[in-house]
């Protein structure tokens, strides 16, 4: 059944973009033509869901709803009556610079002028969901997405934390492996025993390395506590494990199908830990199947 499922999913990335689109995007949309506007708006619907769209059939209308806000990508058309798109677009890009300006016209023959405005890009009409894919995906301006309330867990590659954009300092190497182990059992509970045959694999389980790996763990708490994300850990008796809810992984994120996940990983999961191994060959596997 599982096979069946990571079948069906990697089939259907081949026809996916890149973009999630968990980024909620802005979007403004001009022409003045009520049908023509229509047909933009639909278009841009289909190939970024959830994106919040501001259609205007005004030139002066969409400039004034722009004041003083910020604005991802504004559709425009070139030729209207009154001022033109190359007017308007000359407008957003005195005020705002970062947005991304993409023509629309029926006429390729305004395509050097618009180019003389450094746009994102240039879609011809009737307009395609396909063809506003190809401009999202190929942006002038890439957008950044917005900064999670989160702890950001890097497994792919190097493992790293990450708050509110900033790494999380451990001062100790032997701490922050012990944090990764936690994330890479997925919430399962782990004693002190297991944490210490992962920590020190070449030696044997006494009191003495007992109480080396309590040190260990009290420092990686002590890092969480001092951030103010000791609740990401969950504690009972001599067991301990990571809150899943609490932050936001690449790796869950791969095995819950996300399709940015997936685009990120290249074959490579922890690799500064010699014991994840077993789970980047999985990884490996079920990125291989289709």
């Amino acid at each position: 059944m599982l096979n069946g499922v990571w079948h069906f999913f990697f089939v259907c990335m081949e026809s996916f973009s890149f973009f999630s689109y968990t980024i909620s995007m802005k979007i403004l949309a001009l022409d003045d033509c009520e049908l023509a506007l229509e047909s933009l708006v639909q278009a841009i619907k289909e190939a970024v869901p959830g994106a919040e769209i501001f259609p205007f059939r005004k030139p002066a209308l969409l400039i004034e709803a722009a004041k003083g806000k910020t604005w991802d990508i504004a559709f425009l058309d070139i030729q209207m009556f009154g001022m033109n798109g190359l007017e308007v677009a000359k407008i957003l890009k005195d005020n705002y610079s970062k947005t991304n300006i993409i023509f629309v016209t029926a006429f390729a023959k305004h395509a050097k002028n618009a180019f003389e405005l450094y746009p994102s890009g240039y879609v011809l009409k009737p307009v395609t969901k396909e063809a506003v894919l190809r401009e999202v995906e190929n942006l002038r301006h890439p957008l950044i997405p917005p900064v999670s309330d989160k702890v950001q867990v890097q497994t792919f590659g190097n493992f790293d934390v990450f708050l509110k954009g900033k790494p999380l300092i451990f001062n100790r190497l032997k701490a922050k492996e012990a944090f990764a182990y936690l994330i890479d059992k997925k919430g399962a509970s782990v004693t002190t025993a297991e944490m210490a045959s992962m920590l020190w694999e070449d030696r044997e389980y006494d009191r003495s390395l007992q109480n080396q790996t309590q040190v260990i763990i009290s420092e990686m708490m002590k890092v969480l506590k001092v951030n103010g994300i000791s609740d990401i850990i969950i504690k009972n008796h001599n067991q301990i494990s990571i809150d899943t809810a609490k932050i936001k992984c690449d790796y869950y994120d791969f095995l819950n199908f996300d399709v940015t996940a997936v685009n990120t990983y290249h074959g490579e999961y922890m690799s500064n830990y010699s014991w994840a191994e077993m789970t980047a060959g999985e990884l490996y596997s079920k990125s291989k199947k289709k």
